[in-house]
């Protein structure tokens, strides 16, 4: 998010504390609010939660006015960072090698990366989507050596606060063939170990059915974060283990 006020914020966080949730080994809930928000939020959540900055800087600190760098992140406690994030490919020009540059230090500093990629809606109507995925992956894949500490994020521009929303079976095929790019160009234990979370208009009424699609871990969720329906969210990570 990018939005709220200190009141707010305290509002979403203490309906988060209230909530009943399955326990941390069925399902990782990791918030990122505002940079300005963080050490609030720290100090709020939950223990069972985590907690990301929705971007760092792409090398050590220094003269870069308004950037924050990975250590900063560390030095307050924040454990996860998102990194490529359609919004900033887009409206501020961060190719897929910058990208690639700020993943690799962020996890050089310690830091978890959820690094997302992602089609713009002219991408997918040519049918560009799995290369432009594939090239978002590559960039990553060859700067970073270890997998352990990233969840891949797919998501679809096009379906990003538009109300529209990858159907399952369209989610299901990228992230088959997301995993498939890694089994055969990174690993198979890569492939088979990474996380891979859909985000795009994720909500309580769609959790359900795109969690049940084989390969998808999971979500990055952002309107339906601030409402309670994110709880039913979360709930979807037990679709799975009662089917």
């Amino acid at each position: 998010m990018q939005n709220g006020t200190v009141e707010e914020v305290k509002k979403i966080v203490t309906t988060l504390s209230e909530a009943e949730v399955p326990s941390e080994d069925v399902v990782e809930v990791v918030i990122s609010p505002p940079f300005v928000f963080l050490p609030l939020v720290k100090t709020l959540l939950r223990r069972d939660f985590s907690i990301a900055a929705q971007n760092c800087w792409v090398r050590k600190g220094g003269a870069f006015t308004g950037e924050v760098s990975a250590e900063m992140l560390v030095n307050l406690g924040i454990p996860w960072v998102i990194l490529g994030h359609s919004e900033r490919r887009l409206l501020l020009n961060e190719s897929n090698d910058f990208v690639a540059d700020k993943v690799a230090y962020a996890l050089s500093q310690g830091l978890k990366v959820i690094a997302c990629v992602g089609e713009t809606l002219e991408q997918r109507e040519s049918g560009a989507t799995m290369a432009v995925v594939a090239a978002q992956t590559k960039a990553i894949a060859e700067q970073v050596t270890h997998w352990s500490n990233i969840v891949l994020a797919y998501e679809p521009v096009w379906a990003i606060g538009t109300g529209k929303v990858a159907t399952p079976a369209q989610a299901q095929e990228v992230h088959f063939e997301l995993r498939k790019w890694l089994q055969v160009n990174v690993g198979a234990e890569v492939g088979a170990t990474t996380r891979i979370i859909y985000g795009g208009s994720v909500n309580g009424a769609n959790c359900k059915e795109l969690a049940a699609q084989p390969d998808v871990d999971g979500f990055l969720v952002g309107g339906a974060s601030l409402k309670p329906e994110f709880i039913d969210i979360i709930k979807s990570s037990t679709v799975k283990t009662t089917a």
